[in-house]
């Protein structure tokens, strides 16, 4: 066999490998917007009730949007990526649908947590706060993935472990400047996601225009 039919041959073996683990086609729509819109939406109150916005303290308001919003459209939106073959998308969204799930637990009376610890304050703040930063790994994590994805997504979950850090500093430390810089820096990253979900929404060829995601330029795989 000469060396281009040899050439040919391997090309021809690298197509079908590649065409074998290619995700197979589904008629599942994008559920990336609902997926965004609801961690925008959900992280834009609570950083508003961070931040004392209109004088509230109490955050428990924003457990219906962490159980419903948040919570159960995320973990879908999650589990519609999976087949799509989006990996990334399926990990990052039901995570963090489970993540609003369970904060908002942590405020439901019946679930007796906060109950649990009584009048001590200072240990319920601190069993937050290591609650925060365990997200903040998880964040961090996904952030390390979306590294070659596209400057939005970045950006998106770079300000997110910022937010996570500054939250769970707050609770440690009940200084409330740095629940309020949390509150701030939620708020930033809740407006990304609504860009990034909005330019998910504009679909070529039935919106007048896009949104650019900053994309990454990839290496070459020979």
């Amino acid at each position: 066999m000469s060396d281009v039919e040899k050439a040919n041959s391997t090309h021809q073996m690298y197509d079908r490998q590649t065409k074998s683990s290619a995700p197979p086609p589904t008629r599942i729509a994008n559920p990336g917007a609902l997926g965004l819109f609801s961690f925008a939406s959900t992280t834009f109150i609570l950083s508003l009730y961070n931040l004392n916005a209109r004088g509230v303290v109490a955050p428990n308001v924003v457990v219906g949007m962490a159980c419903f919003c948040g919570g159960l459209a995320q973990l879908l939106a999650g589990m519609w990526e999976f087949p799509r073959g989006n990996v990334f998308g399926a990990t990052a969204f039901t995570s963090y649908g489970a993540f609003w799930m369970s904060y908002a637990t942590i405020y439901l009376p019946n679930s007796g947590i906060i109950a649990a610890y009584g009048e001590n304050l200072d240990e319920l703040n601190q069993a937050v706060g290591i609650y925060l930063i365990t997200w903040f790994m998880v964040t961090f994590l996904l952030l390390i993935g979306a590294l070659r994805r596209n400057i939005s997504f970045i950006a998106l979950l770079f300000f997110l472990c910022i937010t996570f850090i500054l939250l769970a500093a707050g609770a440690w430390t009940g200084k409330l400047n740095i629940q309020k810089a949390g509150g701030g820096f939620g708020i930033l990253t809740a407006m990304i996601a609504y860009y990034c979900g909005l330019s998910e929404l504009l679909v070529k060829g039935e919106s007048w225009f896009g949104l650019p995601m900053g994309t990454i330029k990839q290496a070459r795989v020979d």
